[in-house]
């Protein structure tokens, strides 16, 4: 039986700004955009407290909270930070999964330091953080990853949650659905119409009524209810895609600045590409309407684009193409995936977040 424990760091980009900033601390805060266009990358506890939210708009996080502070984001120093911490979770073991800069799991069932507690790792782990970085974390103790990514959640911040196999089935049964990782808030709107409030209530659909409602997903919810969860921590995540959007003051509608802005975003995507010497073979397009509707327009070729040229050609190609479909936008954004590479150590980069032009 595994031991896992995942981590996740408390209001990461949020603390970060707090750390470094005195002034900043104990007040209600948010990393992003605070322009009606805006949108909040981070919320400090303070700002939690009034309902400010990740991906909420910089105009809503200001009417919830009309004294909250907005700080523009710095990658550069949570990029760094990140790495200081994954360097205390490699001290422990090498079966690191990297989710994100402020999260990842850890495989400690056999362990660099000989501990046979899980639980004790985890709570030394969250002290050297704290000791090192000024930062605080919390983590949840399982024996897989499904069930210790939930746990870390249930105690934040700067909290610890075990879950045993003991206790597992019974701690599923009475968790609400929409506090099931991978159970989003349309799908859990769809299983509240289905009279499906917790865990107990969706162990009793069969495996066939599940997938017949949810597609392959209801294969998923069928096991992870019954605490069934065989992946095994993966320290060569397989990078996705690498991508760089950008929300505009206002809303563009003139073709050729819709060109300009893509042209930025190509260049900012293909300098990723070049530092890491990392392409991909398929290229996508995404355009967010005034009402919010998102659509992406994609074209793969048989070998990665290297030349910077040659992808803004073809991002403006699609543009062409599909611009009757979403003539106004609020938002451009650039993808590449299929990348060359496969052994990387993140799922996705994204260049930049939804923040509004200066």
């Amino acid at each position: 039986m595994r031991k896992i424990i995942h981590i996740d760091m408390d209001a990461f980009f949020a603390s970060v700004e707090q750390r470094d900033n005195p002034d900043l601390r104990g007040r209600p805060l948010a990393v992003g955009g605070g322009g009606p266009r805006g949108v909040v990358a981070s919320a400090s506890y303070e700002a939690r407290k009034y309902g400010v939210r990740s991906a909420m708009s910089g105009g809503m996080a200001r009417r919830l909270c009309p004294e909250i502070v907005f700080v523009r984001s710095r990658f550069d120093v949570y990029r760094s930070v990140s790495y200081q911490i994954r360097d205390i979770f490699l001290d422990y073991t090498d079966l690191v999964e990297p989710l994100s800069l402020d999260e990842a799991y850890l495989d400690v069932t056999e362990n660099k330091k000989n501990m046979t507690s899980a639980t004790l790792i985890a709570q030394e782990i969250r002290k050297r953080i704290e000791a090192e970085t000024g930062l605080t974390a919390s983590a949840g103790v399982s024996f897989n990853k499904f069930l210790a990514k939930i746990a870390s959640d249930i105690n934040k911040p700067n909290g610890i949650k075990v879950i045993t196999p003991e206790e597992a089935i019974a701690f599923l049964e009475q968790l609400a659905v929409e506090k099931f990782h991978g159970v989003g808030k349309v799908t859990a709107r769809k299983m509240h119409n289905m009279g499906i409030y917790t865990g107990g209530d969706l162990k009793q659909r069969s495996e066939a009524d599940l997938v017949r409602f949810f597609g392959k997903a209801g294969r998923y919810y069928y096991r992870i209810v019954r605490a069934e969860d065989n992946r095994e921590v993966n320290p060569h995540r397989i990078r996705k895609s690498i991508g760089a959007e950008r929300t505009f003051n206002e809303d563009v509608s003139d073709p050729e600045i819709m060109k300009n802005k893509l042209t930025d975003l190509a260049e900012g995507v293909h300098r990723y590409m070049d530092k890491t010497q990392n392409f991909g073979r398929t290229v996508t397009l995404k355009l967010k309407s005034p009402d919010f509707k998102i659509l992406t327009r994609s074209r793969s070729f048989a070998s990665e684009i290297r030349n910077l040229d040659e992808l803004i050609r073809i991002v403006h190609d699609l543009l062409d193409q599909h611009i009757e479909e979403a003539p106004i936008v609020r938002l451009l954004g650039v993808t590449l995936s299929n990348l060359e590479k496969e052994n990387e150590t993140e799922g996705g980069v994204q260049l930049e977040l939804e923040f509004p032009e200066e």
